[in-house]
């Protein structure tokens, strides 16, 4: 499933690439959650609000109020990095200026549909190639894509009305979700993540210090380590750092 966001000031465009992508979606079996926005300011308020981020951008560059490269700006200002950016445009002379926002393509309207089915295509293999980087969770009502290096910590949490509880902290914020920690320490075992108790996975890239029983996380926050797993957590966390030196680290 790839969240695509399709902003363009003119209802007749939206609906247009909109019907591009759903046909796209039948002939290759791609699923794409779409979502239309009338104006660069409604997409930015979006993601000002850190609403669930899109993996591909579709937009227009002139519109009424802020255009689409000053949109793109002010979502990569915000350190949505991620997003990968296609501009349908009738003005060929941005596509300098677009440079700026990272852009994955610029194209020039009308667009063949043809066309753009390739593009997107190929930012779907894109996407498939980066999927071990990015992992995504249930959390209420939404489906979050959290990306690996942005994930401080997962934490049992106790509850009396929710069956297996998880609160997942990031960088931003923390979500709650459902699953069992030795599911996902087994999942993310291969990903820099390492279970220091029987309630709490760590990512060992925002590991800051350990301290008499304590890991300090780059959040500020201290975890407990738990007694059968002082040795093993120092021993794997030595290992990681010496190869993170060494320069041997995966990327």
């Amino acid at each position: 499933m790839y969240r695509v966001a399709i902003c363009d000031d003119e209802e007749k465009q939206r609906e247009l690439v909109r019907n591009i992508l759903i046909t796209l979606s039948i002939k290759t079996n791609i699923e794409f959650e779409i979502e239309l926005f009338g104006s660069g300011e409604q997409l930015s308020a979006y993601y000002e609000r850190r609403e669930t981020p899109f993996h591909i951008l579709l937009l227009d560059v002139e519109m009424g109020g802020i255009n689409g490269i000053q949109t793109a700006r002010k979502i990569r200002e915000l350190n949505n990095l991620d997003e990968q950016i296609i501009f349908l445009t009738g003005y060929p002379e941005y596509m300098v200026e677009s440079f700026d926002v990272m852009t994955f393509q610029y194209l020039i309207k009308p667009v063949a549909p043809s066309v753009l089915e390739e593009k997107i295509i190929k930012l779907c293999q894109y996407f498939q190639a980066l999927d071990k980087k990015f992992m995504v969770i249930k959390s209420a009502y939404d489906e979050v894509v959290i990306k690996y290096d942005d994930l401080i910590s997962i934490e049992a949490a106790k509850s009396l009305t929710i069956k297996s509880k998880l609160h997942f902290t990031t960088v931003n914020q923390t979500y709650e979700s459902k699953g069992t920690i030795s599911d996902y320490a087994l999942a993310l075992k291969d990903h820099k993540f390492l279970q220091i108790h029987r309630s709490i996975i760590i990512n060992l890239l925002h590991v800051r210090k350990f301290a008499k029983g304590v890991v300090l996380m780059s959040n500020g926050t201290e975890l407990p380590i738990g007694r059968s797993k002082v040795k093993e957590v120092k021993d794997v966390y030595t290992k990681f750092m010496i190869m993170k030196v060494d320069g041997y680290e995966s990327n």
